[in-house]
């Protein structure tokens, strides 16, 4: 039985207190990438889940007042890389507002059906987007994955106390 004094902290349920409670949760980082409209698009997610493995699918979210929501929105397929503890300023970069994601600094390229495939992370997927589900101000997309590379090196980037960092031993 749980002591009164134990609830002595609890909070009504707010945006704070769910960004509270998720910087106590380590995440993997990933970047999700489509094609847009006016050029690639690209986002930071510690949202990435697995969901079936019969067919293979996976799960994000993406907030509607995002730059990459209006492509993700209406594209038929993405790109979801699964980034590297190396790569804490790529994350950075694909979550900064209005950064240049996609400048000199990214290595990239044109991958299956025409979605950016990031260089150098420890893997990626190619997946088709099956559905797209209302969450508050955000979308679950379930997406199917039609092909990809889990053979790339590094230790998985997480997040935690929001920052990023590695894996300790």
């Amino acid at each position: 039985m749980t002591a009164p004094s134990d609830l002595g902290t609890a909070r009504p349920a707010s945006p704070d207190l769910l960004r509270s409670v998720f910087r106590k949760h380590a995440a993997g980082v990933a970047v999700i990438t489509a094609r847009g409209r006016s050029g690639p698009v690209g986002f930071t997610a510690t949202s990435l889940a697995s969901v079936s493995a019969d067919p293979p699918m996976l799960s994000f979210a993406v907030g509607t007042g995002g730059s990459s929501w209006p492509a993700i929105a209406v594209s038929e397929h993405v790109g979801v890389h699964v980034l590297g503890e190396h790569q804490r300023e790529l994350a950075a970069v694909f979550a900064r507002s209005g950064a240049d994601r996609f400048g000199p600094a990214t290595a990239w390229r044109e991958g299956p059906e025409g979605v950016p495939v990031l260089h150098g992370v420890p893997a990626w997927t190619v997946c088709r987007v099956v559905t797209r589900v209302p969450a508050g101000d955000h979308r679950i997309v379930l997406a199917e994955v039609l092909v990809g590379d889990p053979t790339g090196h590094g230790r998985p980037l997480l997040y935690h106390q929001g920052r990023f960092s590695g894996l300790r031993d």
